[in-house]
C-alpha cells in the first residue's frame, strides 16, 4: 500500500484524515510540530514532531521514509489572528510549504494534496461558489492559501513530475461518529464550537455577528461539511492521484446552508440546554452567503457524502466536547 506523508496531521482536519487513511490500510507518517495538534489524535502510524521550518529534520524524513505522496494540512488558521500579525501566516503558510514543496522535489515525490479554503473566494459574486470563481480573499489567511494554490499551478506547469489536488473547504464541523478524536484547538473561533461551549458553560455567552443581511432571518448563511466527509475527500483526491490524474482544484461543501440563527437553534436543540445569545454589530468583510458549488467533485471524483445532516454534525460535535476535557487532562 502507498505510504502518506501527514504534515500536520495531529490536528483537527488532519487527524481524521489519518485515521481514514489507517483504516483503508495506508502506510501513514504524521509530521507535526504539535502547536496546536495533539499525540492523542494520531491514531495510526507514527509521529515526527518537528516544524516545516526545519529543513534538516524534513530531507530526513523523506529520505527515510519514502513517501508516495504528501497531505498538506500544516497551517496556521484563525483570521483575525492574521489580520493582526500578517508574518506569521506568511511564514508559517506561504514559507514553510515551500520548504516542503523543495524537499518533495528533492526527493522525487510528485503526489501533493493541499488544505485549502473557500476564504481564497472573498465576498463572493455568485452564489454557489464554483472553482471558477476569482481568488479575491480579503484577510492574510485567505491570501495564504491562494498563494499556495498559485504557486502549486505554476510548479504543476513546470514540471511533468508534479501533480497536485487542491481542496478549498467551507465550514467544516463535527467529529468522528466513533468518538475517538474530534476539534480540540486552544481557540473555538467557528460558531458550531462557540455555541457549544456555550451550552456546556465555558463560554459566558454567544454573540451573532450581525442580523440585518439580505437572508431569510437577517444572519449569515454557511455551508457546514462533516470533518468525516472532508476525510472521505482527501482519500478519493489521493486514490484519484495515485491514478495518475491531473492536477484540479475542487470545492467541499454540501451545496446549501444553514443561518446563524439556524445554527444555534439546533445547538439548543441538540444539547437540550438554552443559553445567552446576544446580537452585535456586523464583523467587517462577512459575505451574507458562503455556500459551495460542489458539483465538479461529485462529478469528477465521484465524492458522496454520508453526513450532510446539520443535527447529526452538531451531536458529534457535542459528543466529542463531553469527552474532551478528559482527553486534555490523560
Amino acid at each position: 500500500m502507498a505510504k502518506i506523508l501527514v504534515t500536520g496531521g495531529a490536528g483537527y482536519i488532519g487527524s481524521h484524515v489519518v485515521k481514514l487513511l489507517g483504516e483503508n490500510g495506508y502506510e501513514v507518517l504524521t509530521y507535526d510540530n504539535l502547536s496546536t495538534g495533539h499525540k492523542w489524535a494520531v491514531l495510526y502510524g507514527d509521529l515526527i514532531k518537528a516544524d516545516l521550518a526545519d529543513k534538516e529534520t524534513l530531507r530526513k524524513v523523506f529520505k527515510e521514509f519514502k513517501p508516495d505522496a504528501v497531505m498538506h494540512f500544516a497551517a496556521s488558521i484563525v483570521v483575525p489572528e492574521s489580520v493582526k500579525n500578517p508574518l506569521k501566516y506568511y511564514r508559517n503558510n506561504v514559507v514553510n510549504t515551500i520548504n516542503l514543496l523543495e524537499a518533495m522535489e528533492e526527493f522525487g515525490v510528485k503526489n501533493f494534496i493541499f488544505s485549502s479554503s473557500a476564504a481564497v473566494y472573498g465576498i463572493p459574486e455568485k452564489i454557489p461558489i464554483s472553482e471558477n470563481a476569482p481568488l479575491n480573499p480579503i484577510n492574510p489567511y485567505g491570501e495564504t492559501k491562494a498563494t499556495v494554490e498559485r504557486i502549486l499551478r505554476d510548479l504543476a506547469n513546470s514540471r511533468d513530475n508534479f501533480r497536485y489536488v487542491s481542496l478549498r473547504y467551507f465550514n467544516v464541523a463535527g467529529a468522528d461518529p466513533e468518538g475517538k478524536i474530534g476539534f480540540a484547538y486552544p481557540e473555538a473561533t467557528h460558531l458550531i464550537i462557540r455555541a457549544l461551549k456555550v451550552a456546556k458553560g465555558e463560554i459566558e455567552k454567544l454573540e451573532i455577528y450581525g442580523t440585518d443581511y439580505p437572508t431569510p432571518d437577517g444572519t449569515c448563511i454557511r455551508d457546514y461539511i462533516h470533518v468525516m466527509d472532508i476525510a472521505e475527500a482527501h482519500l478519493i483526491a489521493l486514490e484519484y492521484l495515485l491514478d495518475g490524474g491531473e492536477s484540479d482544484v475542487f470545492n467541499c461543501g454540501y451545496g446549501h446552508g444553514f443561518s446563524v440563527k439556524e445554527v444555534v437553534e439546533t445547538v439548543k436543540k441538540v444539547t437540550g440546554r438554552k443559553f445567552k445569545v446576544i446580537e452585535a454589530e456586523r464583523r467587517p468583510g462577512d459575505p451574507p452567503f458562503l455556500v459551495a458549488d460542489n458539483s465538479k467533485i461529485k462529478e469528477k471524483l465521484q465524492w458522496k457524502p454520508k453526513y450532510d445532516d446539520l443535527e447529526f454534525i452538531i451531536k458529534t460535535a457535542w459528543d466529542w466536547e463531553n469527552k474532551l476535557k478528559k482527553k486534555l487532562l490523560d
